[in-house]
């Protein structure tokens, strides 16, 4: 089974980007992130003549995130509940046996602000509500665009990105304690590659020069991490023209 998360950064855009990755890449779930359009707009038979079920949870010009499968989605929850949200961010389904939540977590904007503020706010209620749904799911894959990286590791320039957006103790502190649930960084069970990326700015050549982050995490749970065979970032995307300044995370399991 094979479990990936991208945010695609508009979805209109890059549909027939996601549909040729999916053709390569037959994956059995992809989280997309970001799609930039409403539910009506979502172009759910395009995947469906590719073998994928579609759930989707938009939202017109912002955020948006979808789950796509062969097998059926069951038990679908959309945002995180008792968390009052006008933002489409959240979209959690189980999918054979495994507890999946695709999220696209809030970008923060600087510290200090009220968008920063709610990121905090955000990442509160989204911890205790994976709590719970781990109690009852022992296999759950929470995947994404954090919008945060671990550590400096996933920094280009750890010294001067210090305590920026992405890079604040306080969101690497908000993702420690959902590794504290009892999950793990799925990427980091297996070798990777130095300077090891998962999103590039569209400026400055950032991608050629691989001044990037990494800020698209899939954590999982133990009984996940046993089944665990192969975890990586797919940068061949990144070099499509016109592409997301994203590239894809893909786990492997047994």
């Amino acid at each position: 089974m094979q479990l990936a998360t991208w945010n695609i950064n508009s979805l209109t855009v890059r549909l027939p980007q996601v549909l040729d990755w999916l053709a390569a890449n037959p994956v059995d779930v992809l989280a997309l992130q970001e799609l930039k359009l409403s539910d009506d707009k979502f172009p759910a038979q395009a995947f469906a003549d590719i073998g994928y079920q579609a759930q989707c949870f938009g939202q017109k010009t912002y955020n948006g995130v979808a789950l796509l499968s062969k097998a059926p989605a069951s038990d679908v929850i959309r945002n995180i509940p008792g968390f009052a949200d006008e933002q489409s961010r959240v979209l959690c389904a189980t999918i054979d046996g495994v507890r999946v939540i695709g999220a696209y977590f809030p970008n923060g904007q600087e510290p200090g602000s009220e968008k920063f503020a709610y990121k905090m706010r955000w990442l509160d209620a989204l911890r205790d509500w994976v709590r719970t749904e781990m109690a009852s799911h022992p296999q759950l894959v929470l995947m994404g665009d954090y919008n945060i990286t671990l550590d400096d590791a996933d920094v280009w320039d750890p010294v001067g990105l210090r305590e920026t957006i992405h890079c604040t103790t306080e969101e690497r502190t908000h993702l420690q304690a959902l590794i504290g649930l009892g999950l793990c960084d799925a990427v980091r069970l297996f070798p990777q590659p130095e300077k090891n990326y998962s999103w590039w700015d569209y400026r400055d050549l950032a991608f050629r020069r691989n001044r990037g982050l990494r800020i698209d995490h899939i954590l999982i749970s133990d009984a996940l991490k046993a089944r665990s065979t192969a975890c990586g970032i797919d940068k061949a995307p990144r070099k499509n023209e016109r592409p997301s300044d994203h590239a894809p995370v893909v786990l492997t399991l047994a």
